[in-house]
């Protein structure tokens, strides 16, 4: 899709929005992980979507697939630099580069319950953000990330907590 239709289709949106706000509330489409083999999960998602996850062989897994914490980190990521070049199109800027990597440190204790202390999530997590676009001043390029990162569905929810409500089934 061209940046013309990406900033059409968001302005679309936000006018439809706007005057029917009742119709801004959704539920989101669930992902269902299903057990494999060890500590390998196919996570599907209501159309189709599919995702692989295993844990490395240190603690169990076979490193088949990426762990669910890296794909939460590339969930991230992705989000990030979705909106970015979201916010990017609206202001009609052509964006010749966009990279968004997102590290985090973790204490391996808390996932293993070898510490009751250690928290099992990440302990700290930090985003690097590399962005061209030719012809346009740094102080724009800046206030179009800061726009996107407050708008960024999941990098909200890693600085926010998210109420998560659990049903447990034993079948």
């Amino acid at each position: 899709m061209s940046q013309g239709s990406i900033a059409e289709a968001i302005g679309a949106a936000r006018e439809y929005l706007g005057a029917h706000p009742d119709q801004a509330f959704s539920a989101d489409a669930p992902a269902t992980a299903t057990m494999e083999t060890g500590l390998r999960c196919r996570v599907v998602g209501p159309s189709g979507q599919e995702v692989v996850s295993d844990m490395p062989a240190a603690v169990g897994g076979e490193g088949s697939a990426p762990s669910p914490g890296w794909l939460l980190r590339a969930s991230h990521a992705a989000c990030d630099a979705t909106v970015i070049a979201m916010r990017a199109a609206e202001e009609g800027i052509e964006l010749s580069r966009l990279e968004v990597t997102v590290a985090s440190e973790s204490d391996d204790r808390g996932l293993l319950g070898a510490d009751d202390a250690a928290p099992a999530g990440p302990l700290r997590a930090s985003v690097r953000i590399r962005i061209a676009a030719p012809g346009v001043d740094a102080d724009r390029l800046h206030a179009i990330v800061a726009w996107a990162r407050e708008h960024s569905p999941v990098d909200d929810a890693v600085r926010r907590s998210v109420p998560v409500g659990v049903d447990v089934e034993v079948v």
